[in-house]
C-alpha cells in the first residue's frame, strides 16, 4: 500500500496562549517539553524543579521565562505537574497544596493539548489508552494503523512525546495519547471519541492508596464521554463491571473484549500472545469506530514491526531467536510472554516488585531452564526451587545471555527470552538500556554484528 507524504509537522499559533500564565513543577523530560511548547504559544510560564532547576539554553534565558520556586500562584492558570510529582498521595508536592489553597487547577499536558487544539479552531479526534499493561503497544499500533490508511495522526503523553510538544493537527486528524493513572488525575474538559482501559493489576498502590483507588484513577479515562463514543473494556473482570454499567447509563458504546485465542502469525508476525491479541482487537475496535475499513485495519496489523523492548525479536542464528521483552518489569508483564513462547529459556531479575514471581507458577511449564540475574536473583530462586523449575543464578545479564545461549546449542534450540519480571535500577539506567545490552550482545552472539 502507498501512502502520501502528509505535509510537515506544523505548529499552533505563536500568539493562541498570549495573555496566560502557567506554573511548571518538574523539568524532566515532559516537564521541559511542556516549557517549550507553552512559551511558543505566547504563555508566561514560571518554572522549577526541586532536584534540578534548570534547563538548556536558550529556553532558559526566554523573556517570558521565569526559573524560581512556586511559592505564590496568584494569577496562574493553571499549575502543571510532572507526572511523576504526586498531588495527593503519598504526600501532596508543596506546589500542589498551594495551588488548592489558591484555586489554581492542577492540570496534565494532555489536558492543556485538548484545550489548545480547540482553542485554535482544531476539531481534532482524541483517542486515549490506558491499562497497567499494552499501553505502549496498543497506541503505538493504533497510531501505525492510522497513518498507513493515510489520516494524520501522531502518538505522545505517557509514550514517547510529551502531549503538548506534539504537532498541531487540523480537522482530519487523530492524536493517540497513552494515559497514565497520573495524568488521567489532572484532567478537566479532556474529551475522547474513543478510549481504551486495557486491564487492571496492583501498580502505584502508593500513589493511589488502593485497588479501588487505583481503579478510580483509570476511569478518568472515560470523563466527559457522551452519546456517539466508544469505550472499550478490555477484559471481562470484576474491576469492569460496575464501569460498563455506568457507561452505559451515559449513553456511551461500551464493549467488553473477551481474548481467548493469539492472533495468526500471518495475520500479526510481530505481535505474539494472547495479550497483543487484546491490543489488537482494541485497535479493530477504535479503528473502525474511526471510520477505517478492514482492509485498511488488517494492512496496518500485517505492517506493523513492532515496538523495542516488548517481545521483540532482535537476533536470530541456528533455530535459537533472541526476544527482548525487557519492559516487563512486573510478573503480569512476563506472564504474558512466558505464555506466548511454550518453551522457553528465561533471563529473569532485577529489583523485583511485590509478590516477586509467585503468580508466574501457571506457567513455570514453559521454562526449560531459567538464568537469574541481578540483586534479587536469590530471592527469584527460592520460588523457582519450590517449584522444581532448573536454574543457574548469572549474576549479569552478559553471563546469562552467554550461558542460555551455550545451553540453546548444546541441549535444544529454543527462543531465549529477556522477560525480566523486575526492574532494572540495579544494573542499568532504565529498562531501554537493559534491553539494548541484551540485543547487542544478541547479534554478536549470532555474527549479525
Amino acid at each position: 500500500m502507498t501512502v502520501l507524504p502528509f505535509p510537515p509537522p506544523q505548529k499552533w499559533p505563536a500568539t493562541l496562549l498570549t495573555g496566560q500564565h502557567h506554573a511548571v513543577c518538574g523539568l524532566g523530560r515532559n516537564g521541559a517539553a511542556v516549557v517549550q511548547a507553552l512559551l511558543d504559544m505566547g504563555a508566561t510560564v514560571q518554572a522549577w524543579d526541586d532536584s534540578r532547576p534548570e534547563l538548556p539554553a536558550p529556553l532558559s534565558s526566554h523573556p517570558r521565562l521565569t526559573l524560581a520556586p512556586l511559592t505564590d500562584l496568584t494569577g496562574m492558570d493553571a499549575l502543571i505537574l510532572s507526572p511523576g510529582i504526586p498531588h495527593h498521595l503519598p504526600r501532596p508536592h508543596p506546589a500542589a497544596l498551594l495551588a488548592r489553597e489558591q484555586h489554581v487547577p492542577i492540570l496534565s499536558d494532555a489536558e492543556l493539548l485538548w484545550q489548545v487544539a480547540r482553542k485554535a479552531g482544531s476539531r481534532a479526534r482524541f483517542v486515549s489508552i490506558t491499562g497497567t499493561n499494552g499501553k505502549s503497544t496498543t497506541t503505538a499500533l493504533l497510531t501505525h494503523i492510522l497513518t498507513q490508511a493515510g489520516i494524520p495522526a501522531c502518538c505522545g503523553g505517557n509514550f514517547g512525546t510529551a502531549s503538548l510538544a506534539l504537532p498541531a493537527l487540523g480537522d482530519d486528524g487523530v492524536y493517540v495519547i497513552e494515559m497514565s493513572s497520573y495524568m488521567l488525575e489532572r484532567l478537566k474538559d479532556y474529551h475522547a471519541c474513543a478510549a481504551a482501559l486495557l486491564n487492571l493489576t496492583p501498580d502505584h498502590l502508593d500513589r493511589h492508596g488502593s485497588m479501588q483507588g487505583y481503579l478510580d484513577a483509570k476511569a478518568h479515562v472515560f470523563d466527559n464521554m457522551t452519546a456517539g463514543d466508544l469505550a472499550i473494556l478490555g477484559e471481562k473482570a470484576s474491576w469492569a463491571d460496575g464501569l460498563h454499567q455506568r457507561l452505559e447509563r451515559q449513553g456511551v458504546t461500551v464493549r467488553t473484549l473477551s481474548i481467548t485465542q493469539p492472533v495468526p502469525e500471518t495475520d500479526a508476525p510481530f505481535l505474539p500472545g494472547q495479550h497483543n491479541a487484546q491490543n489488537i482487537e482494541t485497535c479493530r475496535a477504535i479503528a473502525r469506530h474511526l471510520g477505517l475499513s478492514e482492509e485498511q485495519i488488517a494492512e496496518g496489523i500485517r505492517s506493523f514491526t513492532g515496538l523495542d523492548h516488548r517481545l521483540q525479536l532482535v537476533a536470530q542464528a541456528d533455530g535459537i531467536s533472541f526476544i527482548n521483552d525487557s519492559k516487563a518489569t512486573n510478573a503480569e508483564a512476563s506472564y504474558h510472554a512466558l505464555k506466548a513462547f511454550p518453551k522457553s529459556l528465561w533471563i529473569a531479575g532485577g529489583m523485583a516488585k511485590e509478590g516477586g514471581i509467585e503468580s508466574l507458577a501457571p506457567l513455570f511449564g514453559h521454562v526449560r531452564r531459567a538464568f537469574l540475574i541481578g540483586q534479587d536473583a536469590p530471592l527469584l530462586a527460592r520460588t523457582l526451587t519450590a517449584h522444581d523449575v532448573p536454574f543457574e543464578i548469572s549474576e549479569t545479564l552478559e553471563q546469562a545471555t552467554r550461558a542460555a545461549w551455550d545451553h540453546a546449542r548444546t541441549h535444544e534450540a529454543m527462543p531465549i527470552l529477556l522477560s525480566p519480571a523486575c526492574a532494572s535500577f540495579d544494573q542499568f539506567r532504565n529498562f531501554e538500556e537493559r534491553g539494548t545490552a541484551f540485543a547487542t550482545l544478541a547479534r554478536s552472539l549470532c555474527g549479525e554484528d
